[in-house]
């Protein structure tokens, strides 16, 4: 599902809201976990999962066209686990 979806999707569920309203729900939600987890914090949402930022080791890698080794700094990146709820509802095929 891309945002747009997410947007449309919404704003046949809270008809009494404008698309604009929605949208820019959505740009706000999506900005407060962007920022929280760039100052290093943790975002969880109670029954779809966690957000986080995980530090990767540098390591050594291969150029994928010229199959020469490279090193990859180390780096921040985002992690998702997801909540106990949703891996039952994706494992169960619940919709």
């Amino acid at each position: 599902m891309t945002k747009s979806e997410l947007i449309h999707k919404l704003s046949e569920q809270f008809s009494n809201m404008s698309l604009r309203d929605v949208e820019k729900t959505v740009d706000i939600i999506f900005s407060e976990i962007s920022n929280s987890l760039a100052t290093g914090g943790r975002v969880e949402l109670r029954g779809f999962g966690a957000f986080s930022v995980r530090y990767r080791e540098r390591r050594l890698g291969r150029n994928p066209r010229t199959g020469e080794k490279v090193e990859v700094e180390g780096k921040h990146v985002p992690f998702f686990k997801a909540g106990k709820s949703l891996r039952e509802r994706i494992n169960t095929g619940k919709k």
